[in-house]
């Protein structure tokens, strides 16, 4: 069967965009999704993405990392989100269900602004952090994260005993400025080091302010290796943060089809 679909990407992290609302790509499984996110056999992409129609919501993001196993995605969320609007759906305001439950985000010519879920605990393991911010996080902060090698230490940290049955996606973070830090990302799902992880750019945001004794209202400027994004929260207590959101841009790259 031929598959319709596009190609959008948030600061790098790329995406396989199905149309699913009529429900005709339901029969797309595990198998086919690792074959369309292979970048030698098939279009190659982060993660493929249904948008999918449900009832009391603007659109369903049923997402997929590109082992076919799924999460929820910040960026492949603000992409979704881009994608909606390309679709003609309303996204001044739109309302959608991801994994973790619903969130509202706004599309503004191809910026998009995405409510995350509130964080309510934040785990530590000596000087390093565990949070779960639709997806879980562990964080570590590092001197010359340019000269670093995320793959081996980010697959060490997620193949430990802790985490090799679940999986984690593993963040290390750089401060560069008063309230900017530069993160890279080792996701599970992908198996290696992406230009991009919104949810573990937000995770990284909290964790700095933490460390950085920061309440009250706050926005955090991000580096990464594919651009940068913008994550703003309130922190209320030691542990809680409320009024998540993660801000960047997301971009449609082309469409074709190809046969599963």
């Amino acid at each position: 069967m031929n598959v319709k679909f596009y190609k959008y990407q948030g600061t790098g992290n790329d995406f396989i965009m199905i149309d699913n609302r009529s429900g005709v790509y339901n029969f797309i499984d595990t198998k086919e999704i690792s074959f369309l996110c292979d970048r030698r056999f098939g279009v190659g992409a982060d993660g493929l993405i249904k948008l999918n129609q449900k009832e009391g919501y603007n659109f369903e993001m049923d997402y997929y990392n590109s082992d076919g196993s799924k999460s929820f995605c910040g960026n492949g969320a603000r992409c979704t989100v881009a994608f909606a609007n390309f679709l003609g759906i309303d996204t001044t305001n739109s309302y959608f269900l991801g994994i973790d439950g619903a969130h509202v985000a706004s599309y503004n010519n191809g910026y998009v602004t995405l409510d995350m879920s509130d964080v309510k605990s934040v785990s530590t393991f000596g000087q390093d952090y565990l949070v779960n911010t639709g997806s879980p996080h562990y964080i570590q902060f590092i001197e010359n994260i340019d000269q670093f090698d995320v793959f081996s230490h980010g697959k060490l940290i997620r193949n430990s005993d802790l985490f090799k049955v679940e999986g984690v996606n593993v963040n290390f973070v750089t401060e560069i400025g008063r309230l900017s830090i530069y993160v890279r990302t080792y996701e599970r799902g992908v198996e290696d080091e992406t230009l991009s992880c919104g949810t573990g750019v937000t995770g990284a945001a909290i964790c700095y302010a933490i460390r950085n004794n920061l309440f009250g209202s706050q926005t955090i400027r991000i580096k990464t290796l594919g651009g940068g994004l913008i994550v703003r929260f309130d922190r209320i207590s030691d542990t809680e943060f409320v009024e998540v959101r993660l801000e960047g841009s997301a971009i449609g790259v082309y469409k074709g089809e190809i046969n599963v």
